[in-house]
């Protein structure tokens, strides 16, 4: 079934969820028991569904990475002065990726030369430049926080200055004196905090020459880092690890506590309790969980404030304003801001080590990435956060 199809399943299971929802209240607004287990069926299927899409979805941005070509069409003139094919030097030429894969495909006993610029004291290498910037590509698709925050590449500690008042203006009678205010700023360092992830595959697939060890591999990598970072950007202490936007302390503004089951209006509170600039670019951020208690609530014109898109690549959308689901997010909060004020910093280029000998009786090889990477929201008021009752029944 195409991507296609199943928004359009989606959406018509949706459509038929809602008439049952309308047509199964008693006259307390309230569901039956039994018409309730019906509901929350039909309500986690539309959920498998949109799961099932998002899955689809990120197989086939990955598919398409992998099938590029590896060499780009000749582009300038015969005897043009000047060559567009210029080989690559260091990491990105092609000789440095053809060493990495014969080292890896040979258990390491073959190590070329070109391979030294990327011998550390532990005797690691590092990643070929086109491998490198794959894993980064596959991220974003496992990684809600890379697609929404700013990324920096640093080399060092990472300051960034934050204006801590702002001068205001201030009438005076013709001749009167002047007033002046204190321009003050502060600033805010993104460090390195160190991430690793470890797979071990057998040495017959590292033989085989048909297998595409790299894609595997990178695919892997890619999902551990993506879903450690992602629990770091959201929920990190910044001890140890980045500090998290759901964070008590650094992370965003609490705009309420809800001390009885979400309503709408709580919803419509969140949404202006941001201030008018950031609203611009806003969007939610919440756990599934959460997600199916706002699919039962209407506003005061009862219409229901999720809208499911039918549109691929397009998010759902709740109140009009886009909705990120995590895994991660926690279940007793919601999150309603303008990322781009989270800043993700990555030190340097992700490291690759191979553990011979580790899992050598099991005929069995490791291979070890690691990267070093720091992540703060700069702004807390361009988030806001709120906190929600224990109670899982939603009222309309």
């Amino acid at each position: 079934m195409t991507i296609q199809e199943l928004r359009e399943k989606r959406a018509k299971a949706w459509e038929a969820a809602k008439a049952f929802l309308d047509s199964r209240r008693n006259e307390k607004g309230v569901l039956s028991a039994e018409d309730d287990a019906a509901y929350t069926k039909m309500e986690q299927d539309i959920t498998d569904l949109g799961k099932e899409i998002a899955r689809l979805e990120r197989q086939e941005a990955l598919d398409a990475e992998l099938s590029k070509p590896t060499a780009s069409p000749l582009t300038g003139k015969p005897m043009g002065g000047g060559d567009p094919d210029e080989p690559k030097t260091g990491r990105a030429s092609k000789a440095y990726k053809e060493a990495m894969l014969t080292a890896l495909r040979t258990n390491f006993r073959q190590v070329s030369n070109v391979l030294q610029e990327g011998i550390d004291a532990n005797g690691g290498y590092l990643v070929p430049e086109e491998y490198d910037s794959r894993l980064i590509d596959a991220l974003s698709e496992e990684n809600i926080m890379r697609r929404l925050g700013h990324r920096i590449t640093t080399s060092g500690e990472h300051k960034i200055n934050i204006a801590a008042t702002k001068p205001a203006a201030a009438w005076i009678d013709e001749g009167g004196a002047l007033t002046f205010g204190d321009a003050t700023f502060s600033q805010i360092t993104l460090d390195a905090h160190k991430l690793h992830v470890a797979v071990k595959v057998t040495e017959e697939l590292l033989y085989d020459n048909a297998f595409g060890l790299e894609s595997y591999i990178i695919a892997q990598f890619a999902k551990a880092l993506g879903n450690a970072e992602e629990d770091a950007f959201l929920n990190g202490d910044g001890t140890g690890k980045p500090l998290g936007i759901f964070a008590a302390t650094g992370g965003g503004q609490i705009a309420g506590t809800l001390t009885a089951a979400i309503k709408s209006d709580d919803m419509l509170d969140l949404v202006y309790a941001l201030k008018r600039p950031y609203r611009k670019s806003a969007s939610f951020i919440m756990n599934d969980k959460t997600l199916s208690a706002l699919r039962k609530l209407k506003d005061n014109n009862g219409q229901y404030i999720w809208q499911p898109t039918y549109q691929a690549g397009e998010p759902d959308r709740v109140l009009g304003y886009a909705v990120h689901t995590s895994a991660y997010a926690p279940e007793d909060a919601i999150a309603f801001g303008d990322y781009s004020y989270y800043n993700i910093g990555d030190r340097g280029t992700r490291s690759f080590q191979e553990l011979r000998e580790l899992f050598a009786g099991n005929g069995m090889v490791g291979f070890l990435a690691k990267e070093r990477v720091d992540g703060k929201l700069v702004l807390p008021e361009a988030v806001q956060i709120l906190k929600l009752n224990d109670t899982a029944a939603a009222k309309g």
